[in-house]
């Protein structure tokens, strides 16, 4: 039986893109390892978001190169968003590469690696409206797990100014309703207790069924009447069009988590409107409010692109009040790199100094690691729900785990206390961005 490696580079869509894209292979034929010098075709699912993620895949696909002279026929391919946005430049950048196949052409993903196995070469990076990949079970992957992903809405609508994603993953298009009810029971039925429902702007989905509308509120409603998922999160929303409705179905079903990870970018009207974003920073501080008044223990996460085109010094400030003000669990911070394709790449300087951008990160990521500690802080002496993820980093002796609230929480492995558990932890200790706790009645623990 031949063998497929796959390493994965990017959003949790890009996850459940692989996920999809190996349970699609091994329906083929095709058996998944974890040692690529062992493997007939190696897969590298990418993403080009930042310009540092490109670099870091062409280096990989360099280095794993090597394993194509070792005398038999391996395949090397790139997938996902980097093959679809550099698709006119990959195989000239790195010949090595035998196939290139963007997000809208994984349903011909085998046929594609036969013909490369053959000998002959494959570019497949057509966009398309349609393509949502219904009846692809992610789930057979792996044979059951703790979280799975189940993608609702593919592609964007929104182009800001410095994203490629539109151009990478198309237009919005929703799955059908009834389809995800699906791919949720059947991941239920494999012993998943949390899942995960994706979109590059999530809270938009909407799709017709029996021509009526169904909204992301009466999707999180349905989803919720899954008997064995025990969790509901989703990623990620956009701060335009989340509604009354979504909060509302957000602080009634106990199933729904109380997170909310909400990009931000800037808190400066004049750069929010540069970005193309939308909206006016006093929306977004209105959301939060509602938000936190319907669940006032909810974490919310957001993203911070500090050294956009034109960035004042005063603009920037603006940020740091912001972030002073909201107080967020956490933060993906990162500095701006201009993407090829893009409006600002076409229209705009990228005319604020590396080193200012840099300067200006430091300071976004120092502030942002206070607040997530004193908010950790908080936490201590407090009584969660904590669902266990997997074994801890520093010590398979302990586990990691998630509050409602997505903040991680380290704990004691022992009996009750197991990967899948869902268990009521008492909070002993936080450090700057985890929590520790002490299981209460392990020994009775699911």
């Amino acid at each position: 039986m031949p063998t497929v490696y796959v390493e994965t580079y990017g959003c949790q869509m890009n996850v459940a893109d692989t996920d999809m894209v190996v349970g699609l292979l091994e329906r083929a034929g095709y058996a998944r390892t974890t040692d690529p010098s062992s493997a007939d075709v190696i897969l590298i699912n990418t993403c080009a978001v930042r310009e540092r993620a490109v670099e870091r895949v062409r280096g990989r696909a360099s280095t794993l190169a090597r394993y194509k002279s070792t005398g038999r026929r391996v395949v090397l391919g790139i997938t996902g968003c980097m093959a679809e946005h550099l698709r006119g430049d990959l195989r000239e950048q790195a010949p090595y590469v035998d196939l290139v196949v963007g997000p809208d052409s994984y349903r011909r993903l085998p046929e594609h690696i036969e013909q490369a196995r053959a000998g002959g070469s494959v570019q497949d990076t057509a966009l398309d409206a349609h393509e949502t990949y219904e009846g692809l079970d992610a789930w057979r992957a792996g044979g059951g797990g703790v979280t799975g992903h189940v993608a609702i809405q593919r592609g964007c609508d929104r182009f800001c100014a410095f994203c490629v994603v539109p151009f990478t993953r198309g237009r919005e298009r929703a799955t059908a309703p009834e389809e995800i009810l699906r791919q949720v029971r059947g991941m239920a039925a494999s012993g998943f207790r949390e899942v995960q429902l994706l979109g590059q702007t999530v809270n938009a989905y909407s799709a017709v069924e029996s021509e009526r509308e169904v909204g992301f509120a009466e999707l999180l409603r349905r989803v919720s009447t899954v008997e064995g998922i025990e969790r509901i999160r989703f990623v990620s929303p956009y701060p335009l069009g989340f509604t009354a409705e979504v909060i509302a179905a957000m602080a009634e079903l106990p199933k729904v988590c109380k997170h909310v990870h909400l990009p931000l970018q800037s808190a400066s009207d004049s750069v929010l409107a540069r970005m193309k974003r939308g909206y006016a920073f006093a929306e977004y501080r209105q959301l939060v409010h509602h938000l936190r008044a319907a669940m006032p223990d909810i974490g919310i996460t957001t993203d911070f692109l500090v050294g956009f085109s034109g960035e004042s010094d005063a603009e920037f400030s603006e940020t740091l009040a912001a972030l002073a003000e909201l107080r967020f669990d956490n933060a993906f911070m990162f500095a701006y790199s201009e993407r090829k394709g893009t409006l600002a790449a076409r229209t705009l300087p990228d005319d604020v100094p590396a080193g200012v951008k840099q300067q200006r990160l430091a300071r976004v990521i120092e502030d942002q690691r206070r607040i997530t500690a004193e908010i950790y802080a908080q936490q201590v002496g407090s009584r969660q729900r904590v669902l266990l993820e997997s074994p801890s980093r520093r010590s398979l002796a302990e586990l990691l785990g998630r509050t409602d609230a997505f903040r991680p929480v380290i704990v004691s492995a022992g009996p009750g206390v197991t990967v899948g558990g869902l268990i009521e932890v008492i909070i002993d200790r936080s450090g700057p961005g985890t929590l520790y706790g002490r299981p209460l009645h392990p020994a009775g623990a699911p």
